[in-house]
């Protein structure tokens, strides 16, 4: 049985200033989803999306989080087609699923859909000119996990003693600290902090990064905006993670957590345990 869940679908529930959208589900095997997105303190507008995509007979899991760019009139425009776009691709291939490399070759192929997608919309209707979006996804199955990203929203994997972030942030300070002109510190301060490099939908072609992943039981795999990761650190997330509980829980307090922090931009959590 197939599953798809989204932030427009399931459970809606109201916070102070903002919108919050929530999505459970579980399957056999103790395999744990869990996705909240909230418009934040401050932008009047939500313009992160995620998805869900699970097969439970399958034991396949796709997730996926879109951060857009582009004004109010756009940047939601962006994200939502995004996701659709690599959504619909990936799900074509979900009865005939392959090893890790062809995953990874299908979740490419979807980026490119994905960015094609919003790169004509944006050429085509001049109140879309320039918008664009972030995106990271996983893909989980018995044979190992998959991920890509474009942007600056992140994808960490969290054992039960460490977190690690597995992409890389595609902006203008991560490039600074790789010259040595920034220290990691300094780049949280940076005016420029906020500034992407890669971009789905702004160029004709982008290309995503890949990375191969092998979870065991009980170890996550974390999809976040940067409203996120630009407030909550990682030992934070870590932490709050070591104090158990279920996947909604666990998300519920880091977005609570960057709201209590201001929450300047929209945040989003999409939680995978194995």
């Amino acid at each position: 049985m197939t599953q798809l869940a989204d932030n427009s679908v399931r459970k809606h529930l109201m916070t102070k200033n903002s919108d919050t959208y929530v999505t459970p589900l579980k399957g056999d095997k103790d395999m744990e989803l869990w996705g909240i997105t909230d418009s934040g303190k401050v932008r009047r507008q939500n313009q992160d999306v995620f998805k869900i995509l699970y097969d439970e007979d399958k034991a396949i899991a796709v997730l996926v989080v879109c951060d857009g760019m582009g004004g109010a009139n756009a940047g939601d425009v962006a994200s939502a087609l995004a996701v659709e776009a690599f959504m619909h691709h990936i799900g074509k291939y979900i009865e005939n699923i392959g090893d890790q490399n062809d995953i990874a070759a299908k979740m490419s192929d979807a980026v490119h859909v994905a960015n094609k997608a919003v790169y004509e919309k944006s050429m085509r209707e001049n109140e879309y000119a320039g918008m664009g979006t972030t995106l990271c996804a996983a893909v989980s199955t018995t044979d190992g996990e998959v991920v890509v990203s474009v942007g600056d929203s992140r994808v960490y994997y969290i054992t039960p003693d460490n977190i690690t972030q597995i992409t890389k942030d595609h902006s203008v300070v991560e490039d600074m600290i790789d010259r040595g002109d920034l220290t990691r510190a300094e780049a949280m301060r940076h005016p420029n902090r906020n500034l992407i490099t890669r971009v789905v939908g702004t160029r004709r072609k982008e290309t995503a990064d890949v990375f191969f992943l092998n979870l065991s039981d009980g170890e996550h795999i974390l999809l976040c905006s940067d409203g996120l990761s630009d407030v909550v650190m990682d030992n934070e997330i870590l932490a709050e993670l070591q104090r158990g509980g279920s996947v909604q829980e666990n998300c519920e307090k880091l977005v609570e957590l960057a709201l209590a922090r201001g929450a300047p931009d929209n945040v989003t959590a999409v939680l995978f345990r194995k």
